[in-house]
């Protein structure tokens, strides 16, 4: 048994006596007689899964001040919501224990069962977190070797196997592979779409692990899981507000649902090329101004983190969309572990969304594509039904089970030992961060150098596992320092600006990792010689990101007649197509916005720089024509911007 079990009693003998009981039944036990000594545990062993405790604790040893109820569950699950908490006490009057349904379970000490102790604890460790359903029924089921007259036609891998052309495939995917690799037809694996067993077990699993009331397994990313939501819960006319810097899934719900986007400009950090966080007034206001203009706002999406690692003041947001009636969803792609570390706490479900949709290949173990949708909003019962249908809508109905797999066991994982490896990532970023900065041409930017001025004061923190590296000093442009990282050392980062290049360390990173990136741009550093300065360095110092205004709605300007024209031709012209510089694949322009000057400058220097722009294929781009603005301009179909917008 890997996990340990906290036993918490203030008298000292008594607690070293039942300590004892309990571990002659096979629990592993450690000790503590007041609140901080419990608490100090919990923070440094991460193995550490049940508390068992009395209804009232003291603060400190020899303290009078106490904790009890709720109030001491709730500080327990804020540093580490994971864990299962039972009660073990001399008091038995229910009505009077004020839990606020945070505990698991109830032990009566009068009665000495510590057997009975023993026997519920490893079955409650085992029921809500140390069993995987579905990716156990899945090795179940491939190991009984059924002959397969059905779908896939590679009939679990005898079509490759013995096959001259096709063999190493197989060879180098595995056999167990294929033979996982089945059918919607095996009704003991159930199904994504309508799932009433071990899938429908998984997802229970992972809404417990999330802290959701319901969670959703889906297999084509959180693109996917974004365009689910906005059309489940927006009609045509329906309003949304969205950052402008949301991922291009958001924006492609929004033409699908026939919805009114509301944008709202990000912060902009010039210096590094960054777009930030939406300022926190800047939203306030927008939602005030939607609603006095008699917009049927209907929800508020965001991105959180971004993916530089800035975190929003999420929280206070999602109260502030609440007491204004409207639902909240956070795009939480790069951010999905947030719940299993208090350094990250609180996730969106945690700080009260309705809804959240997480990248779970991009941030733990599961594989790519393979996400989550979490749903806490109080009111999903009236809508699960037309949610099942737009769901259904974008999923495949031949999911790939090895996939769906992988989400039941990286949530197994992040539920058993999350805050374990997340306490680890957190040392080996602050190591990381150390050597770079040791180093004289490479600098880890801090949060100061990352905010713009004006979210300075709205509580936005950083992730300190996405370490965004300052490389103008070496003389070297980014996309440089990038080829030099892949061809001659041997490692791929997971973005670059005109100035930085940013690497994630994640629950797979590791120390032999760590030390090849810093040697290696110790060795670039060395190489460098006397440069001083690269040229996207001056290039960046008149390169300005900038967003217009939307004119038509983007379904219109989606569906209107439309032309191609040449980049440089393009200026005081309507998009009709999304435009989206990879990476971060954040839209510079979506269907019906504006076409500015500014906006071709940037993206000129995005294509001259070498950066992969989807939507400007051979340097040209959609546009309406001017018959369509005028016939969609006579309609009356104008947006008119929001005041504070």
């Amino acid at each position: 048994m890997a996990y340990k079990v906290l036993l918490i009693n203030p008298n000292a003998r008594d607690l070293e006596s039942e300590m004892r009981m309990l571990e002659e039944r096979g629990l592993q036990m450690v000790g503590a007689t007041c609140f901080k000594e419990a608490y100090d545990l919990l923070v440094k062993d991460g193995t550490i899964h049940v508390i068992l405790t009395e209804l009232i604790i003291p603060v400190k040893k020899r303290s009078k001040e106490t904790l009890s109820g709720a109030e001491l569950f709730g500080r327990f699950l804020a540093v580490r919501y994971e864990v299962n908490i039972f009660l073990f006490t001399h008091e038995t009057d229910c009505a009077q224990f004020n839990t606020g349904g945070l505990i698991n379970g109830y032990f009566h000490k009068g009665e000495e069962d510590f057997d009975d102790i023993a026997a519920k604890v490893k079955a409650e460790v085992i029921s809500s977190k140390d069993r995987a359903p579905f990716f156990e029924t899945l090795v179940e089921y491939a190991r009984m070797d059924k002959d397969a007259w059905h779908t896939p036609g590679h009939s679990s891998g005898d079509s490759v196997k013995n096959s001259e052309y096709a063999g190493d495939f197989f060879r180098f995917f595995g056999e167990n592979l294929f033979q996982s690799d089945i059918s919607v037809s095996v009704p003991m694996l159930d199904s994504l779409l309508e799932p009433k067993g071990v899938i429908k077990e998984a997802q229970e699993l992972a809404a417990r692990a999330f802290n959701s009331r319901y969670t959703f397994f889906t297999t084509n990313g959180t693109s996917t899981s974004n365009k689910v939501l906005i059309q489940t819960l927006l009609k045509p006319g329906d309003a949304i507000l969205l950052d402008r810097n949301c991922h291009k899934s958001v924006h492609y719900g929004v033409i699908v649902a026939g919805a009114e986007p509301l944008y709202l400009m990000p912060s902009v950090n010039n210096t590094y090329g960054i777009f930030g966080p939406v300022p926190k007034q800047r939203i306030i206001q927008s939602m005030d101004a939607a609603l006095k203009a008699g917009k049927r706002l209907k929800v508020l999406i965001l991105t959180n983190c971004t993916y530089d690692g800035l975190i929003y003041d999420i929280k206070d947001i999602v109260e502030q969309a609440h007491a204004r009636g409207i639902k909240v969803i956070v795009d939480e792609a790069w951010f999905g572990y947030a719940n299993f570390h208090r350094a990250f706490y609180p996730s969106a479900m945690a700080a009260g969304a309705d809804y959240s949709t997480q990248s779970t290949h991009k941030t733990m173990s599961a594989f790519s594509q393979a996400s989550m949708i979490h749903v806490q909003d109080p009111e999903f019962e009236g809508i699960r039904e037309f949610f099942q249908e737009n769901f259904n809508m974008q999923a495949s109905t031949s999911p790939q089970y090895p996939m769906i797999a992988s989400l039941d066991a990286a949530r197994r994982q992040m539920a058993m030992e999350g805050y374990a490896l997340l306490q680890r990532t957190l040392e080996l970023a602050a190591a990381l961060k150390k050597s770079i900065n040791a180093l004289k041409k490479f600098r880890v930017l801090e949060l100061e150098d990352l905010l713009s001025d004006e979210v300075r004061n709205d509580g936005i923190r950083l992730d300190p596992t996405k370490l965004t590296i300052d490389v103008s000093a070496s003389g070297y442009s980014s996309k440089e320092i990038e080829h030099l990282l892949l061809t001659k050392h041997n490692i791929q980062i997971e973005k670059s600006t005109f100035n930085t290049i940013t690497v994630l360390i994640t629950i797979g990173s590791n120390y032999s990792k760590l030390n090849r990136l810093v040697l290696a741009l110790a060795n670039i550093q060395r190489m460098s010689g006397a440069r001083r300065e690269s040229e996207s360095a001056k290039t960046l110092r008149d390169f300005k990101l900038s967003l217009s205004r939307i004119r038509f709605l983007p379904r219109y300007a989606f569906y209107a007649a439309s032309e191609s024209v040449p980049m440089r031709d393009a200026a005081g012209r309507v998009a009709t197509a999304m435009v989206v510089p990879y990476p971060p694949g954040i839209p510079l322009l979506v269907p019906g916005q504006l076409i500015t000057e500014d906006i071709l400058n940037a993206l000129m220097t995005y294509r001259d720089y070498g950066v992969e722009i989807h939507g400007a294929p051979d340097g040209l781009l959609k546009v309406m024509t001017p018959a369509e603005e005028e016939r969609l301009a006579g309609q009356g179909r104008e947006m008119t911007p929001l005041e504070l917008v």
